[in-house]
């Protein structure tokens, strides 16, 4: 069962791990939106959009934002979430700025949302800093061996969570 969009978030468990969301668009057809990573080499390139949460922010609010500035996608219809926190741990070599500022990793609550509009809306421009080179529909089963192994199992979890939603709409 999924929790509601508007769940409280206290930031005070897991205090350690920085607050991220995380988004699974999906294509009418039951295919799932990947970018690839900006300037990442293969073969572990591939993600789905995700990104902080702001001081104050509701959790479906900071997900509808980090959509629209990682793709430029607007128009999508909100299906679902995960309950609680997602967690996974940086790796003992990873040398990411979230680590420097004293995280162990990320804290993700993620949501599924259903794309409404025109493929021209995708724009990975849109809002200044790139995040992906490139974008792809892809099927959701196979999103967790596409993505860094330090985040497979919460991959793996969202695969779970979301999978009656690959169907189509």
């Amino acid at each position: 069962m999924s929790a509601s969009p508007t769940s409280p978030h206290p930031q005070d468990s897991y205090p350690d791990y920085r607050p991220n969301v995380g988004v699974v668009l999906f294509h009418p057809d039951g295919r799932v939106w990947l970018g690839k990573r900006h300037r990442q080499p293969p073969p572990y390139n591939w993600q789905f959009p995700q990104g902080g949460v702001d001081d104050g922010e509701e959790l479906l609010d900071a997900a509808r934002r980090e959509l629209a500035e990682e793709t430029g996608v607007t128009s999508a219809a909100y299906l679902d979430r995960t309950p609680g926190w997602l967690i996974y741990d940086f790796p003992a070599d990873f040398a990411g700025s979230k680590k420097a500022r004293g995280f162990k990793g990320q804290k993700q609550a993620w949501f599924a949302f259903r794309f409404t509009g025109d493929e021209s809306e995708i724009d990975l421009e849109a809002h200044g800093e790139v995040e992906f080179d490139a974008w792809k529909w892809a099927v959701l089963d196979e999103t967790p061996e596409l993505i860094v192994p330090f985040k497979r199992v919460v991959y793996e979890q969202v695969v779970s969570a979301f999978g009656g939603y690959a169907r189509g709409g």
